[in-house]
This record gives structure tokens, C-alpha cells and sequence, in this order.
């Protein structure tokens, strides 16, 4: 080509983008939170943002809710797979129950939302775990404040069994105890998120209770003792999905990963926050629209039973409604009924779980004037 041809065309693609380049510019400044929040990842900054714009003060309840107390907690997965729920955002209420269904959904974002503030600081200090562990043995150690083997590494595929068998037998010394108390902590303050000494106090209580009762800690509930059917950290580590395999998120390396992948581009954001409010769910769905996404899975564990009893449940209905959603989306409640209370309890467990089309759930007419959460549990559900 003639060298005036070429110099022709390169002034042609120098003019383009020089007058493509300003409008460009001036796209991402009029959205800069779309762009920012629609990413794959968000910065140390864009977590905290969002945690704050997203939480209110917060009120009480009568549990410190360390573990969960639904032995039945995998159940839904086989569902979710034959319902084929993948990506989108997934919200939750709890603590580490919601990492295992979000290791087999991977969405792209997810929103942990309790009333209690104290849930938001105990889903720091995983955050911090899960950003120190280089595999599950790493990760168990330090919760449970267990030296770290020295060949941790070589440990990365190791059975789910011999891990919490490891934790069993191995106790935590003062010096192990001290120091992986000391590492979350100085990982917990640099989130942004201005920890007062009192929640330093409360994320410190929480892992020194997971260092001092190990695989063997329950679910306690305020002024009440451990009921027999509620199951160890130990148990819940080892239980299986309906399909009979090992499937928490810390039964297998690659599930592992996916939680930790999640964590470490701050993805994982816990909120504080009712979900019956005006702002929880209405915001989690504006970031939502916000970064072009939708609801893949509430799981509501049995939160919707209290919001019946205090007459709160209509609000709720109508914000979930109201989410964008997908035609598989999702809402995973829990029953504590009792064994054979309902058509889909599982021999042998005492809590059952139920999964729900948010289609279903949003097109029920008379859903909004249910009177109790036994009449709710009955409706509708997927077989």
C-alpha cells in the first residue's frame, strides 16, 4: 500500500478515537457504581460502600447462631441441580450453611443478610479465614485454632473424614488458640468497615468459641439447652446431600475453592438487615438491576415463620415478588417439624427442606394471608 494511503488511514483511526474516547469517558463517569458494582470483583472500598449502603442498625434475637441447627441443610441441592440454579446472585440469612449451596450454584454475587449485627461480624471472621487458608485443613486449623500442619499442603485432597477427625484428636494450644485470634484480627480491621472495639470483642468471642468446643460445638439458643436433635460442627462437616455424597463446602477441594474465590474479590457481603423491611430486600435488588443480574436463591432457612407471627410476612411476600428473578429462581425454607411431619421429610432428620419456584411463590394469590407457617410449609413446593 502507497505511503500516502497509509498515512491517510492513520489519520482517519487517530480522528475516530480521539472523538470515541470523550464519549467513552463520559459513559463512566454518569455510572461509575453500574460499572463498578457489575464487575467480577469488587475492591476493599466497593465492599465496604456496599455493606453500608445496604445495612441498617440492626435489632435482636435470642441466639448467637454460631453453626446451624438443620441437619437436613443439603437436601436442596439435589433439587437445585435438577432445576439447573447456577450463577446469578444468591441471598441468604445464617452463617456458614449458605456457603455449601453457594459452592454448587457459584454465583456471581451474594448478599448474607441477618437482623443481628453480631451475623455481619461473624461472617468477617470467615471472611478472614477463607482469605488465610490455602485449602480446607488450613482453613478448619484456624477456625478451630488448631496448629496448621506443616504439610498442609500435601493435605489439599484429603477426605472430609480425616479432617474433622484431625480436629477431634488435635486440641489447640494457648500459643495456636492466641495467634490465629490474632491473625483474623488483623485482618478484620483493614475491611473499611470502622470496627468498634466492642465488635473486635464480639469476633474474638464467636472464634474462641469454635477454638474451645472444636468439632463438637451445637446450636445454643439464649436461656435454652441444645436440643438432641440439633447436630455438631463435626456432623454438619461430614453430612451428606439426598443423593448420598459428602457435599458441604468443605467435603471437596474444588467446592472449597469456589468459596474462597468468592471471598477473596469481596463478593461475599454480609448485610445487616430484616427482610420484611422497606430497605433490605429493595436495595439488594436495586444493586441487582444495578449490575444487570438476578435472584438465583433466597434461602430463607425458617426466618419466614417469625415474620408470620409478627404480622410481616405480607411486606416480605411483596419485596420478593418484586426482585429480578430468573424462571428457576429460588426460595429454600426449613420446617422443624419433626420426623414425618411433612411429605418431603427425610427419615432419620428432623428438620426437612423445602425449595419453591419464586415464580410460584409470587403468583399465589392467597400467599400474603397465610396464619401460620405450617399453612405456608403445605402450599407449594417442588417434588
Amino acid at each position: 500500500m502507497p505511503r500516502r494511503v497509509l498515512t491517510l488511514v492513520a489519520a482517519v483511526l487517530t480522528a475516530s478515537i480521539a472523538a470515541v474516547t470523550p464519549l467513552l469517558a463520559q459513559r463512566t463517569a454518569q455510572a461509575p457504581g453500574k460499572a463498578s458494582l457489575a464487575a467480577d470483583s469488587l475492591g476493599i472500598d466497593q465492599f465496604a460502600a456496599l455493606v453500608r449502603r445496604l445495612s441498617d442498625s440492626g435489632g435482636y434475637f435470642d441466639t448467637d447462631n454460631l453453626i446451624s441447627n438443620e441437619s437436613s441443610y443439603l437436601h436442596p441441592l439435589t433439587t437445585l441441580e435438577r432445576l439447573g440454579v447456577r450463577g446469578g446472585a444468591y441471598i441468604g440469612v445464617g452463617p456458614d450453611q449458605n456457603f455449601s449451596v453457594i459452592a454448587r450454584v457459584t454465583p456471581h454475587i451474594v448478599f448474607i443478610t441477618d437482623i443481628r449485627r453480631d451475623n455481619l461480624l461473624h461472617h468477617l471472621l470467615f471472611k478472614a479465614l477463607f482469605e488465610q487458608a490455602r485449602n480446607r485443613t488450613e482453613y478448619v486449623a484456624r477456625w478451630l485454632g488448631r496448629t496448621v500442619p506443616s504439610n498442609v499442603d500435601a493435605l489439599r485432597d484429603q477426605p472430609i473424614d480425616s479432617i474433622v477427625a484431625w480436629a477431634a484428636r488435635t486440641p489447640a494450644t494457648s500459643a495456636s488458640a492466641d495467634a490465629a485470634v490474632r491473625e483474623v484480627r488483623s485482618r478484620v480491621v483493614r475491611y473499611g468497615l470502622g470496627l468498634a472495639s466492642g465488635d473486635l470483642a464480639t469476633i474474638e468471642r464467636f472464634h474462641r468459641t469454635f477454638i474451645a468446643q472444636g468439632p463438637a460445638l451445637r446450636f445454643t439458643s439464649t436461656g435454652r439447652a441444645p436440643r438432641d436433635y440439633y447436630p455438631t460442627l463435626g456432623q454438619l462437616m461430614l453430612e451428606r446431600d439426598l443423593s448420598g455424597r459428602q457435599a458441604s463446602y468443605l467435603a471437596s477441594d474444588r467446592h472449597f475453592q469456589v468459596v474462597k474465590s468468592l471471598e477473596r474479590r469481596n463478593l461475599i457481603v454480609p448485610v445487616v438487615g430484616d427482610l420484611s423491611d422497606a430497605n433490605t430486600l429493595p436495595r439488594i435488588g436495586t444493586v441487582l438491576r444495578e449490575r444487570g443480574d438476578s435472584l438465583a436463591v433466597l434461602y430463607a432457612s425458617n426466618v419466614e415463620d417469625y415474620l408470620i407471627r409478627d404480622g410481616r410476612f405480607a411486606a416480605y411476600a411483596a419485596h420478593v415478588a418484586r426482585l429480578p428473578r430468573r424462571a428457576n429462581s429460588v426460595i429454600i425454607r426449613s420446617w422443624f417439624g419433626g420426623p414425618g411431619s411433612h411429605p418431603a421429610s427425610v427419615r432419620g432428620y428432623y428438620t426437612t427442606q423445602l425449595v419453591q419456584t419464586v415464580a410460584s411463590f409470587a403468583a399465589d394469590s392467597m400467599v400474603a394471608r397465610v396464619r401460620s407457617y405450617r399453612e405456608l410449609v403445605q402450599r407449594k413446593w417442588e417434588r
